[in-house]
């Protein structure tokens, strides 16, 4: 199958099932209301769940808003405005706008252009915005941006990087989860070349693929043993025409989903199935959960293809960064050029996208950065999510960010 054909083959699919995804969803209204006498019987929660399983199976799930409208500052629930300091192509710079008259650091939140939207992180801005003031990239859409509007790829990223910490700083801290990782320290080393005085004063970096030739997950193993030119061809598919970015090559995010999700099958379908047993029960608690995280993690965007292929290869496949021989636009990326801003990284023992060690791998490369400036945390009993979402991230990874962020002030 020629995969130029993948989106149409998609938006087909999704337009084959839509009269029966309509159906299941009125009949999981009906035998759920409580004016409907069988929604107290068994037979009626049947229906209603397996009606509201399929429904869900066969959605469409758009970009969730952050929904952060309140913080607790000093101990009191403070206003919360989110504001667009920046818009660029493919990407808004926000801002967690505090009423407070606090004066706390001034923190850039890297989020990765993955498949998912940067409000996979609203756990981490809300962690962050009792003591910080928060700023994050909010990635847009590649398939919603028309193909006139130009390219965009990890040298973009990079520059785009660069040019959000000149505009916040000077003292900006830079904190990158998972795959920014790459290009947030590729930044920071162009800046610190450059001796740029707005060079970020720490740069954070979570669970991010700095050297995958460490402890190497399946993520990793896939990159490397493919040729460039299959992902190209496999997985590289053109927007088909009732988007924006008609005609732009894309890595789509429902190929990025289902890779996620086949990495982790077994806990899914256990998943769904709790879904529905919770939901004969009537236990809406637990069906509540279930639906906040999954209309979250279900709900995927597309990348530019030039932006995938070249992470591919520079990251996954030459390690460009860890072997010294990372160039963006004509600029040596060197490491060793970084020895003014601190550097900490986090990892997550049970991480299976970035193994742990791939992270800590940048102190080695960031060899001329004073020892005082370097801090490592290694978080027992958390995957991936967990690094930057949850109560150890709350209650264990956060306290250390922020002392690491305050001592580097």
């Amino acid at each position: 199958m020629n995969s130029l054909m993948l989106y149409h083959l998609y938006d087909f699919h999704h337009a084959w099932v839509a009269p029966w995804r309509i159906a299941a969803e009125a009949m999981q209204h009906v035998f759920s209301h409580p004016a409907v006498p069988m929604s107290y019987t068994r037979i009626g929660r049947v229906i209603a769940a397996g009606s509201e399983i399929f429904e869900r199976a066969t959605r469409r799930y758009p970009k969730p808003s952050f929904g952060i409208t309140k913080a607790e500052v000093d101990g009191a629930m403070v206003p919360v405005e989110v504001e667009t300091v920046a818009s660029r192509t493919f990407c808004d710079l926000l801002h967690f706008k505090r009423d407070t008259a606090r004066k706390d650091p001034k923190v850039l939140l890297v989020a990765p252009l993955s498949g998912h939207y940067a409000t996979l992180l609203r756990g981490t801005v809300q962690g962050l915005l009792s003591e910080h003031d928060v700023y994050i990239t909010d990635w847009i859409n590649a398939s919603l941006v028309p193909i006139e509007r130009g390219s965009f790829d990890l040298d973009d990223y990079i520059d785009y990087v660069i040019e959000f910490v000149r505009l916040l700083g000077p003292d900006v801290h830079v904190i990158a989860v998972c795959q920014p990782s790459v290009p947030v320290l590729a930044a920071s080393a162009i800046m610190a070349a450059a001796n740029d005085p707005l060079a970020p004063r720490t740069m954070t970096l979570m669970g991010g693929p700095i050297d995958t030739r460490v402890n190497p997950t399946k993520v990793n193993q896939l990159a490397e043993t493919r040729r460039i030119e299959w992902f190209e061809n496999a997985v590289i598919t053109r927007v088909p025409m009732n988007y924006p970015g008609f005609m732009r090559r894309v890595y789509p995010g429902f190929l990025q989903l289902t890779g996620f999700m086949s990495m982790n099958a077994d806990r899914h379908v256990g998943s769904a199935m709790r879904h529905y047993q919770h939901l004969v029960r009537g236990d809406g608690d637990n069906a509540a959960a279930h639906r906040t995280f999954y209309d979250e993690y279900l709900a995927v965007m597309d990348l530019t293809a030039e932006f995938y292929l070249q992470t591919i290869k520079t990251a996954f496949q030459d390690h460009a960064l860890p072997r010294g021989t990372m160039v963006s636009r004509n600029r040596p990326v060197d490491t060793k050029a970084i020895t003014r801003t601190a550097l900490m990284t986090v990892e997550g023992e049970l991480d299976d996208i970035s193994g742990p060690g791939q992270t800590y791998a940048a102190h080695a490369i960031c060899s001329a950065l004073p020892a005082e400036k370097q801090r490592h945390h290694l978080q027992r009993k958390v995957g991936h999510f967990g690094i930057f979402n949850g109560r150890r991230w709350r209650t264990e990874i956060l306290p250390r960010v922020r002392d690491f962020i305050r001592e580097n002030a």
